[in-house]
């Protein structure tokens, strides 16, 4: 019942790039984490490392044992959709006009999709409803992360960062990113230097820099999202988290039926509506939790 505008299952190929980049714009943890495309039955990655260091071998010596391991993370893609009910007009009207609103479209899926990825992989969340997904489980930061800071009265923010990142360091793992939340952002803002200057001029009146002392950083209110307690997030994500999309992207216009089961607003066509619905596949994977540390707020 359902007809798919153009080439017959795809937006024309020119809209999907652009649907891509205004995702990963928006995104903190697409900003600061590698991509790469994720088929739809899945992904497997491999972390690999030598467990210990060389070794001194004397002349007609012997050698000692040293050993690797190898941990498979696999990454599962999760569908995640969004559609809205226009006028029927939109049939009738001409292609431009068809495709100005396609293309509005796109644009706010892309934003709504970019956080969820935040939403999802930060607090294992269904993002329209603020509750636990089953379909995510346990692959997202508050539940794999264990490194954590908390926050007491009279810490300085720097100190809360500092602590973090040596967590991290004293396992000789890397730190390639800060993801912070707004309130954690502006504590920053407002460290001063004995002569009174500013500590991070370029923090001042709300600037997200994209760095940091040299740290790839974002600011984002997706971290702290509803009652977490989550105020930043430091650790590799260069190497130790990974996200991806899968390749097509369709998007439906539905002229029939009740596609969002809204008993309200009943039958499409009994309503000279269509719906509109785009759907993506995400997926992501915490490589190495132990490259990651929280700043997390104390009870009050």
């Amino acid at each position: 019942m359902a007809d798919v505008l153009s080439k017959g299952t795809l937006f024309p190929e020119e809209l999907v790039p652009e649907l891509i980049q205004k995702t990963t714009g928006a995104s903190a943890l697409a900003q600061l984490s590698a991509q790469k495309p994720i088929p739809f039955n899945g992904l497997k990655e491999f972390t690999f490392s030598l467990d210990k260091e060389v070794d001194i071998v004397a002349e007609n010596g012997a050698k000692s044992k040293g050993g690797a391991t190898v941990t498979p993370r696999t990454i599962v893609p999760i569908k995640i959709e969004y559609g809205a009910r226009i006028s029927d007009e939109f049939i009738y009207a001409s292609e431009e006009v068809r495709m100005d609103y396609l293309t509005a479209f796109s644009e706010g899926f892309a934003r709504k999709a970019a956080k969820g990825l935040d939403l999802m992989a930060f607090h294992g969340i269904n993002p329209r409803t603020g509750t636990a997904s089953n379909v995510i489980g346990t692959n997202h930061f508050d539940a794999a992360v264990t490194n954590v800071i908390t926050i007491v009265d009279g810490d300085s923010p720097d100190d809360n960062i500092e602590a973090a990142i040596e967590l991290i360091q004293n396992k000789e793992l890397d730190v390639s990113g800060l993801v912070m939340a707004p309130a954690f952002r502006s504590a920053l803002a407002k460290l001063k230097t004995s002569s009174g200057s500013k500590l991070y001029p370029e923090l001042a009146w709300g600037n997200n820099p994209g760095t940091l002392n040299g740290l790839s950083a974002r600011s984002t209110p997706n971290l702290s999202h509803g009652t977490s307690k989550d105020r930043a997030l430091v650790g590799d994500f260069a190497t130790a988290f990974r996200w991806g999309y899968a390749k097509q992207i369709p998007v439906e216009v539905i002229r029939y039926g009740n596609p969002d089961n809204d008993e309200t607003l009943g039958d499409l066509a009994g309503h000279n509506q269509v719906y509109l619905r785009a759907e993506m596949y995400l997926g992501w994977g915490i490589l190495d939790p132990n490259a990651f540390a929280f700043v997390k707020q104390g009870e009050a």
